[in-house]
């Protein structure tokens, strides 16, 4: 073998590691991502409607679908439904409201 072909496979083994992530890594992500969103909606209550919808590091953003109840008195407790992306780069979240029925 040479020595090439030595410290590429070495460099391989280090490689591969270091761009997978840990179950706690995931675990961390998911919830800094439900934290920013239930924050962002402003609703009483949040929870999500559903699991954290996960796009290519590409598209920048995560998204999470929010339900809770509309703080606002005029509101008299309705509930409600928010998209929520989440923006990997720098952590911010925006949420739009859903319209369901």
């Amino acid at each position: 073998m040479t020595r090439f072909a030595v410290f590429a496979a070495i460099a391989a083994l280090f490689a591969f590691p270091a761009a997978a992530s840990s179950p706690d890594a995931w675990a961390e992500h998911d919830q800094k991502v439900t934290e920013a969103c239930f924050a962002a909606t402003g609703f009483k209550d949040p929870k999500a409607h559903t699991k954290l919808i996960m796009f290519d590091d590409s598209v920048g953003y995560d998204a999470l679908v929010v339900e809770g109840i509309y703080p606002q008195a005029h509101m008299n407790g309705e509930h409600g439904m928010m998209l929520c992306l989440f923006n990997k780069a720098d952590g911010t979240a925006v949420v739009s409201e859903m319209a369901h029925q």
